[in-house]
């Protein structure tokens, strides 16, 4: 294709009237066209991510990256489903889920938590098939809610849905912050509607929340180093 061709279709894009709808259900690709056309909900969004993936590619063989990965990822999709949340895209080491209803962020939250507690569990097993390896793995998820617009991105046969919104792009910079020690971070606007169950836990009811001041978007956040035993 030349690049005047290129150059029309793009134009084509910008100021075109953009078809939209409400949704009540995750969308899949084929229900969102390639053109102007996209569904709007109400979403709870969860980045679940593997710290310092570059330095396990590069500090072990390649065959025992792969299974770190494959590990990590399988449990975390297993749990996020677990939960009612809809995998909705893989970026290398880390997954995106969308969670939707009237608890959604309770939901999304507890599929944090437990996704903590299953990377103790795998770390565990990895020392248990490979008791010589210096290798832990560590993962960060960040969550938040928002308005989202969906839309199709990419062309024929080669494309893809994107998620649109604060959800999306702050549940990412959440899960990238990496603070060992605490690998779960949510906004506030999800703290504030979550249930008590995903506030308070212990024989104590101990908040398990931390609140802090994320400075890159002077914003107030809420980390825990709590998980949820499943």
């Amino acid at each position: 294709m030349t690049s005047d061709e290129i150059q029309k279709e793009i134009r084509a894009i910008f100021g075109k009237k953009w078809n939209t709808r409400e949704g009540r259900q995750i969308p899949e690709a084929e229900d969102i066209a390639l053109g102007n056309d996209a569904v709007t909900l109400s979403g709870t969004v969860l980045y679940a991510d593997m710290a310092d993936s570059t330095g396990l590619v590069k500090g072990f063989r390649p065959w025992f990256a792969a299974e770190v990965y494959k590990a990590y990822l399988l449990g975390a999709c297993r749990v996020i489903r677990n939960h009612g949340g809809e995998v909705t895209a893989f970026d290398g080491d880390r997954v995106m889920a969308v969670f939707l209803g009237n608890v959604k962020n309770t939901t999304a939250v507890k599929a944090a938590l437990q996704i903590n507690y299953l990377v103790i569990q795998t770390n565990e097993m990895l020392r248990a098939a490979y008791p010589t390896t210096a290798y832990t793995l560590h993962q960060t998820v960040g969550i938040d809610t928002s308005d989202l617009f969906v839309a199709k991105t990419g062309i024929r046969n080669a494309n893809d849905l994107v998620w649109v919104g604060r959800a999306a792009n702050y549940a990412a910079k959440l899960s990238a912050l990496g603070s060992e020690g605490f690998p779960t971070y949510i906004t506030d606007d999800v703290f504030k509607k979550i249930h008590k169950e995903a506030k308070f836990g212990g024989k104590d009811n101990t908040l398990m929340w931390e609140k802090r001041t994320w400075t890159a978007h002077e914003m107030v956040v809420h980390r825990s180093n709590w998980h949820w035993i499943f």
